[in-house]
């Protein structure tokens, strides 16, 4: 069983992870902005608005007002990064942005997706608070 404190440092990770992982969105956004043709445009901004969302769903999880709050604000973080990868993967098969330059980013979208999914079961396993 994980200690309370373990899942405090798996929380502030996630957290600033996420947070590093909309920066990278932001550089990848501006690079498809600057090749002037609309397929990059609507693809980089549709990227941008999912991976910018995992990071801000878990800023609002912190301030759940119920555990189930958390466990949702978790679950939608969780279709986010889905969601982000779909668009990385469309962006490197389309050949609109090299694998190589990719490959990177899909990789933390799945390790983001693994940690949020861990939390999301951790929360569900922890018994209710007596009340």
């Amino acid at each position: 069983m994980q200690s309370s404190r373990g899942n405090d440092v798996k929380l502030k990770d996630i957290r600033k992870r996420a947070f590093a992982y909309a920066l990278r969105a932001v550089k990848l956004h501006e690079f498809l902005q600057e090749r002037k043709d609309g397929t990059s445009w609507i693809l980089g901004k549709q990227y941008l608005r999912a991976a910018t969302s995992i990071g801000a769903n878990i800023e609002e999880a912190q301030s759940g007002e119920t555990r189930a709050d958390f466990i949702h604000k978790y679950g939608i973080a969780q279709k986010e990064a889905k969601e982000s990868h779909y668009w990385l993967r469309l962006l490197a098969e389309a050949e609109i942005v090299p694998v190589g330059r990719l490959t990177p980013l899909m990789r933390e979208t799945e390790e983001l997706y693994a940690v949020i999914t861990a939390i999301i079961r951790s929360a569900k396993r922890r018994p209710r608070a007596e009340g």
